[in-house]
């Protein structure tokens, strides 16, 4: 087993990410809201890779290896929105580079040996990108999967919290700045009933936002986050705060018959020793 992987340590690496983000909270109270809404979010993420690594039959070294990548798989975050007030990569910086440079420059991950830093750095660095590398190894394609699924559970709760929030209070953070009209892009529309994710530069609008976070599902990867898609309602939820049009419910069928599908023919087998192979 890698040195010093366990319960301790990744104890050890929370009271690291408590220190490091205090002082990103001295800032007026939307700079406060934003700081701990990632910090929030990175522990739910934290909640997420466990139950989705639990049902899935990890290890508890696996487990641990998965909670400390998600741990800190935005850490890049909080300076990335001290430097530039957004959380929008195209406007700033790309933020999971930016992570590993903070990780880095910090010695956070010192302790593991190198073969071991270098797989939770690229895990990190791959967690934000539109397609995952191909040459790679199978123990980082699959933490690189399982940490895509729980940031992706935990920003759509986010998310449909916003849409759904009662004081109606905008936050343009969230909203990466993109204007509130009433149509959807014609390229946003190709994306997904391609089966695509939408590419970021077709958006053009807020609802070409919601649109692209209803094509991550089909960056979802493993049958456990599916059937928490599919509990949670999230896709419907974020149907119901778009606009009513044909267009509209032809994405929503084809990504629904997606969701079905992928449930349906479970493709994962419920156990693996990654770490411990």
């Amino acid at each position: 087993m890698v040195k010093d992987m366990n319960k301790n340590f990744v104890e050890d690496l929370k009271d690291w990410f408590v220190s490091y983000v205090q002082p990103f909270k001295s800032g007026n109270a939307d700079q406060q809201q934003n700081i701990i809404l990632k910090e929030e979010h990175t522990k739910r993420v934290c909640k997420e890779i466990l139950d989705i690594g639990k049902e899935l039959g990890l290890t508890d070294k696996d487990l641990c290896l998965a909670e400390i990548i998600a741990l800190l798989h935005d850490i890049g975050r909080f300076e990335q929105y001290a430097r530039y007030q957004t959380f929008a990569d195209r406007d700033s910086v790309d933020h999971a580079a930016f992570g590993v440079k903070i990780l880095q420059e910090n010695g956070v991950l010192n302790k593991l040996d190198k073969p071991m830093q270098s797989l939770i750095l690229r895990t990190i660095s791959y967690h934000n990108r539109r397609a995952l590398p191909q040459q790679e190894s199978a123990t980082c394609l699959f933490f690189s999967k399982l940490l895509r699924d729980a940031d992706k559970l935990d920003i759509w709760r986010v998310v449909t919290d916003y849409y759904y929030q009662k004081d109606e209070k905008r936050n343009n953070v969230i909203e990466l700045g993109l204007p509130d009209t009433p149509e959807i892009s014609c390229d946003v529309y190709k994306d997904l009933m391609d089966g695509r994710i939408v590419d970021v530069t077709h958006l053009k609008n807020l609802n070409d936002f919601k649109l692209l976070q209803i094509g991550w599902i089909y960056d979802v990867n493993f049958t456990p986050t599916f059937q928490r898609v599919r509990d949670r309602r999230y896709l419907e939820m974020i149907r119901d705060v778009l606009p009513k049009s044909n267009k509209i419910e032809e994405i929503f069928s084809v990504i629904q018959s997606y969701l079905d599908d992928k449930i349906q023919n479970k493709q994962e087998k419920t156990s693996f020793k990654i770490l411990s192979n």
